[in-house]
Order: structure tokens, then C-alpha cells, then sequence
């Protein structure tokens, strides 16, 4: 009888890329002769798999119902993105750009976790350990329950790890699992690496950060299968010129998605900003032509931000329409309403609209008659009036939409100073913490912004 061939394997000595035979030609790299042949283990997963008991189907009134436990990470605004706290056994993945402070972030919530009594392990695969403890001293942690490993194999990390109740892991990309037959950060490692943590931190009912990289292009680099994998993916960017910190989840299975979690980097590490909206608005002196505010919610959180239109004549056959922080398509709806609707006539300028900083409302309809406002009082020259707050979704037929949380808009810009406000006039309530001046259409929300001369349309 002849014996069984063993299993192999083939993989590139350069990037570490796998095939299932041999190729001439790298697929990950594309140099040629660099596939070499080795041995593959089988997968830890499916080695394990024969050794777990027959699974047995439940209904669901046998499964108990848990109340979920949140841990608080000592950052109000992470857990308010993460829908509430730091649920125990859950995966988090969180990408951004290098620099941005995602490790800062995590050692931050890391040390806060350990002095709340919990057993933390924070494992670091890109720099050595003296070098986190110099970022430790600066952002003035020294908690003896934090604990420090810079390892890069993942098996001596779940060994460090054993106990713990929050594992750190800095970053997916460079640890490697000694069974795969692949560089680190390749496609099979991140693969691999991944489903050892889901089924390594389950049963333990052990909390993980994993920090990823991203491309250039801004989407977190690996698999598409690595967000699958986790429970929460949160991206965390910034503009380079500003100094605060934008945190979002774009999936959460323990909350919403819709979230915004906002910092600013200090001396210090990284800080809550408690007011947000003083982050997106510009205080000035005096009004200027062109501005407007928008009272706008980011998840269940009302927000204010500026939003600035500039029109130029074109020098071209066609206008030029750029957009920073809102949808392209929405503003050349908004500009086609004006142009139709209200007489404002757009088709022969370039229109630049921006929200100020960073912040993106693509999402919320509820800008669009700031943007309306903005864009006209720059045309006509003519800036708001102070302290006006602008609420509301602009209609194809030139109508004043209501939106949800409206009142909650009303509060937080009345919160904020704001002495008035302009919008949408049905489903607002009855009771407004400001004046409020209700508009159907167009025309009268220009008016209540005093944006048209009395007695006409102006256009």
C-alpha cells in the first residue's frame, strides 16, 4: 500500500501570496519564479473542529435572553459610537490613517479600563515595548494592571493573554500565526489571524481591539471577510489641517451606525470634545455674505455647522459646481429648486459649497435649506441675520419639508445661543425654545431670512 501524499502548499517568497499549485507568475506581486513549496498544515480551526461536541439546535424561548454588560472605556464619545460601552467577548476593529491616533485612542481607553479593575493586555506587533512605554509616561498612564507585550506570533499572545479581560492587538497586519505558510498581512494571515481571535475570544467572553490598516483610498487594507468577521467596525479620520478627531461605525451589532464620536489631540493624548458644534461654526463679529447654519443630527445627537457658498461667474459653457462636506447630487437638486422655484438664477456661475470643518451631512436632508440660504445671500450680497439657525428638507416642488428631530434641532441651537430660527412650518410642535418662523415653500423661508425685498421676489 502506498503511503498518503502529503499536503502542500505554494506561496510567494516575496509578498507571501498563495496558490493552490504552482504558478510561473506571482498573483499578488506579479514577479516571476518566486512560488515556492511547502508543507500546509492544516487550518487550527478545522483541526479543532472534530474535537467539539455535536452542535444542538435551540428555539428561541430556550435561549436566555442576557441583558448586555457595557463596559465604560473612559471616553464618553467611543462609548456613545460603540452604542453605549465596550461589550464583553466582542471584536472591534478600528482603521485610519497612520498618525491619526488610533493607538493613542485604544492605550488611552486600555489604561481607563485597568483602572476600573479590569485585566487588559495590550500586544503590539509594530513597536517595541519601550517605545509604547515612552507614549505610556507622556500620556501619563502607569497603571500596574495595564499590561505590555510586543509580540508579533499570535500564538505567544493568546499565551500572555490567558486571564485577560480586554486584549489590544496593534495590528492585524503584522502578527502572523505560526501554521500559515504566508508572510504577515497578507491575505491567509489576516484570514486566519482573524478566526483564531473570534473563536479564541468567544468562549472567553474576552473583549478585542484590533487595529487595522487602511489603503490609500481610505477603505481599511485585507480581505472585505475581515470586516465580516468582527462585531463593530469604526474608522477614525481627520482632516490633516484640523486638530479634532472624527470617530464613526460603519457597522455596529451592538448599536447604531449612524454615530459620530468626536475628539482633539492635545499635549496630553487625545480629549472628549464635550460641545461639538463650537468645533463647526465660526464666530465672528460681524455677519458675512455667504454663510449660513444648519441645524443637522449626527445619530441621536442634534449638531450645528456653517455652511459657506461662493458663486462666481463661469468662464466656461458649463458652471462648475464643487461640494465639500454635503452630496454632489443633492446640491445641483438644491440649485436646480432655486433656479426654478425662486427665480435665483445660478445657471451662469461656478458654485463652491462647504461645510467648515470636515464634517459630512451627506446623509441628513435637513441641511438643505441652509444650503439654499447660503448660496442666495451670497448671490444677492446680503449675509443672515444674526444668530439664525436654518432646519429643513428643500422639496423639487420648492416646498419645506419637516425632519426628524426637529424640536431636538431647535433645543440644541437654542442651547448654543441661537436667537432664531427658520423652517419647515407643519410637524415642528407647538412649543419652540427660540422664535421660530415657519416657511411652506421657498419663497417665504428667503423672506423670513430676509433675504428678498419687500414687496417682490427680487429675482
Amino acid at each position: 500500500m502506498t503511503a498518503k501524499k502529503a499536503r502542500v502548499a505554494f506561496f510567494c517568497s516575496d509578498c507571501g501570496a498563495t496558490a493552490p499549485g504552482w504558478l510561473g507568475r506571482c498573483p499578488g506581486c506579479g514577479k516571476f519564479n518566486t512560488m515556492v513549496e511547502a508543507p500546509a498544515a492544516a487550518a487550527p480551526h478545522r483541526a479543532r473542529a472534530a474535537e467539539r461536541p455535536a452542535a444542538r439546535a435551540l428555539t428561541l424561548s430556550q435561549i436566555p435572553a442576557d441583558q448586555l454588560d457595557r463596559w465604560d472605556t473612559g471616553f464618553g464619545e467611543l462609548n456613545r459610537v460603540l452604542g453605549g460601552g465596550l461589550v464583553p467577548g466582542s471584536l472591534v476593529l478600528i482603521g485610519g490613517s497612520p498618525g491619526i491616533g488610533k493607538s493613542t485612542l485604544l492605550l488611552q481607553a486600555a489604561a481607563a479600563l485597568a483602572g476600573r479593575g479590569k485585566q487588559v493586555l495590550y500586544a503590539t506587533g509594530e513597536e517595541s515595548a519601550g517605545q509604547l512605554a515612552l507614549r505610556a509616561r507622556r500620556l501619563g498612564i502607569a497603571d500596574p494592571r495595564l499590561r505590555v507585550i510586543a509580540e508579533s506570533d499570535l500564538a505567544q499572545i493568546f499565551s500572555a493573554a490567558d486571564g485577560c479581560e480586554l486584549l489590544v492587538l496593534d495590528s492585524i497586519q503584522a502578527v502572523f500565526h505560526p501554521d500559515v505558510p504566508a508572510l504577515p498581512g497578507t491575505v491567509s494571515q489576516i484570514r486566519e489571524c482573524t478566526a483564531q481571535l473570534v473563536d479564541w475570544a468567544k468562549p472567553r467572553n474576552t473583549a478585542v481591539f484590533i487595529v487595522g490598516h487602511v489603503t490609500k483610498e481610505g477603505a481599511l487594507a485585507g480581505p472585505r471577510l475581515l470586516e465580516h468577521m468582527v462585531d463593530t467596525v469604526l474608522y477614525f479620520d481627520s482632516d490633516q489641517q484640523l486638530f479634532h478627531r472624527i470617530i464613526r461605525a460603519v457597522k455596529n451589532r451592538f448599536g447604531a451606525t449612524n454615530e459620530l464620536g468626536i475628539f482633539r489631540m492635545v499635549e496630553g493624548g487625545l480629549e472628549e470634545v464635550s460641545n461639538p458644534s463650537d468645533l463647526f461654526i465660526n464666530q465672528r463679529p460681524e455677519p458675512i455674505a455667504g454663510t449660513a447654519v444648519a441645524a443637522v443630527m449626527s445619530g441621536s445627537r442634534p449638531l450645528l455647522c456653517e455652511v459657506q457658498a461662493l458663486g462666481v461667474p463661469t468662464v466656461f459653457g458649463n458652471p462648475r459646481r464643487v461640494a465639500s462636506g454635503i452630496d454632489y447630487n443633492r446640491l445641483l437638486m438644491i440649485l436646480a429648486v432655486l433656479e426654478r422655484r425662486a427665480g435665483i438664477p445660478v445657471s451662469t456661475r461656478d458654485i463652491y459649497v462647504s461645510v467648515t470643518g470636515g464634517l459630512r451631512v451627506s446623509d441628513d436632508p435637513g441641511a438643505d435649506l441652509a444650503v439654499a440660504l447660503a448660496v442666495v445671500s451670497h448671490l444677492r450680497d446680503r449675509p443672515l441675520p444674526v444668530g439664525l439657525a436654518a432646519i429643513g428638507e428643500l422639496a423639487l416642488s420648492g416646498e419645506i419639508l419637516p425632519v426628524l428631530g426637529g424640536e431636538t434641532r431647535l433645543r440644541e441651537s437654542a442651547k448654543l445661543g441661537y436667537t432664531r430660527a427658520v423652517g419647515p412650518a407643519r410637524h415642528m410642535g407647538d412649543k419652540h425654545p427660540l422664535p421660530y418662523a415657519g416657511a411652506y415653500n421657498l419663497h417665504a423661508a428667503l423672506a423670513a431670512a430676509e433675504l428678498l425685498t419687500k414687496g417682490g421676489t427680487d429675482a
